[in-house]
């Protein structure tokens, strides 16, 4: 009966720190990758920007400033092509396909663009991107 006890509360324990643990969500992941690339498709870049992991938002921003890509920048298509999930759904791998061009060329770029997308504090964030118009702007 001791015994019964014992099991019943460790797995009622269990179950309870289980709950309480932060687990990755990986159904809200891609709605955050849509919206991201939309606000940039839209040169909505200050909510783009809020995507972006607090500690390398403020030179992702600055870098659009200087750029000025809110006037030369026009990304005219993206595709979202793959997601996978690494270190335990806590990281995602995101593969897309961008067009662009930025001003003054007005040669229309496509390239394959890798996203890194860390989940924190219960949200998705953007840490890292290679390829594309913001290549080294996340380094």
């Amino acid at each position: 009966m001791n015994r019964l006890l014992a099991v019943l509360l460790i797995l009622t324990l269990g179950g309870a720190c289980a709950h309480t643990q932060k687990k990755s969500d990986p159904e809200s992941l891609p709605p955050v990758v849509e919206n991201f690339h939309k606000r940039v498709r839209w040169k909505d870049y200050r909510v783009a920007a809020q995507y972006v992991v607090p500690e390398r938002r403020r030179d992702f921003e600055r870098t659009l400033r200087e750029r000025k890509d809110e006037r030369d920048l026009d990304v005219t298509d993206y595709e979202i092509e793959a997601v996978q999930f690494v270190e335990e759904g806590t990281r995602a791998i995101v593969t897309s396909r961008f067009e662009w061009t930025r001003l003054p060329s007005v040669t229309q770029q496509k390239e394959t663009v890798t996203s890194e997308f860390i989940y924190r504090d219960g949200v998705w964030m953007l840490e890292k991107q290679q390829g594309g118009p913001f290549d080294g702007d996340l380094p």
